[in-house]
C-alpha cells in the first residue's frame, strides 16, 4: 500500500511518514460532540499558550523542525499561523466536515502537518517521493502546481496527491461521500516516532467520536 523511495530515504535520513487509514467512516457536516471536544481543545491551547509570544511557539521542538524545513523553500509554517490565530486572536479551529475537522483538531494539537484523501480515490500503491521540480498536480482548490525540486511529496499511480509545501490534490480529496480515509503525516527530522504515533491515535480517536463503528484497517510509521 505505501512505497518509500531510497532517493527520499537518502534525501531525508531521519525524517518519517505516517500513515492511518479507516474504512467505515461517516462524514457528517457538524457533530456536537466533535464541537464540544474541539471547543475543549481551543480552551487548552488558550491555556497552554496564552501567556506567551510568538518567538516561545516558534521554539517548540514541533515548530522549530518544521520551520526548519520550510526555510529550506523560502516559505513559512502555517500549522503556526494557525495555532497562533487560536491561542492569540481567539479565533475558532474551522468548522468543516467531520472527518477533516478530525484532521485538523489533531493537527493543531500536536502541530504535524497532515492530508486526508478519500481512500477509495486512491490508485494503490502509495510512493512517499522527493520532487525533481517537474512534477504537477492540481491542487484542491483547482490550479496547477509544478512542485519544488527536494520537496517530499505522495504520489498514488496517476499522480502526486499532496506535498509539503502545496498541500493535497483536488483528485482524491474528502466529501461527504467519503467512507473509507486515509490520513498522511509528513515528519521532518526532528520528531520523534513516538509523538507521530500518538498524533495518529489522536485522528483515529477524533474520528471515533463521530463514526464509532469504523475501523482502522493501517496505522504506520515509515
Amino acid at each position: 500500500m505505501f512505497n518509500v523511495t531510497e532517493s527520499w530515504k537518502t534525501s531525508y535520513p531521519d525524517a518519517h511518514a505516517g500513515v492511518l487509514v479507516m474504512r467505515g467512516a461517516e462524514n457528517p457536516s457538524t457533530h456536537s460532540e466533535l464541537e464540544n471536544r474541539k471547543k475543549d481543545l481551543e480552551s487548552q491551547l488558550r491555556a497552554q499558550f496564552g501567556g506567551q509570544d510568538r518567538k516561545a511557539i516558534e521554539a517548540l521542538p514541533t515548530i522549530a523542525a518544521y520551520n526548519a524545513y520550510y526555510k529550506k523553500f523560502k516559505k513559512s509554517y502555517h500549522v503556526q499561523g494557525q495555532l497562533e490565530s487560536v491561542v492569540f486572536k481567539d479565533r475558532a479551529i474551522p468548522s468543516v466536515a467531520a472527518l477533516v475537522e478530525a484532521m485538523f483538531m489533531a493537527e493543531i494539537k500536536n502541530l504535524m502537518l497532515t492530508a486526508g484523501h478519500d481512500f477509495d480515490q486512491l490508485k494503490l500503491p502509495l510512493t512517499l517521493n522527493v520532487a525533481r521540480g517537474d512534477e504537477t498536480y492540481t491542487l484542491m482548490r483547482g490550479p496547477e502546481q509544478i512542485l519544488k525540486a527536494g520537496d517530499m511529496f505522495i504520489a498514488d499511480q496517476e499522480g502526486v496527491i499532496s506535498s509539503i509545501i502545496y498541500g493535497p490534490d483536488q483528485r482524491t480529496q474528502i466529501t461527504p461521500m467519503t467512507r473509507n480515509v486515509i490520513f498522511t503525516v509528513y515528519v521532518p527530522s526532528g520528531i520523534s516516532t513516538d509523538a507521530v504515533q500518538s498524533h495518529l491515535q489522536d485522528i483515529r480517536d477524533y474520528v471515533l467520536i463521530v463514526s464509532p463503528d469504523a475501523k482502522v484497517e493501517m496505522l504506520q510509521i515509515f
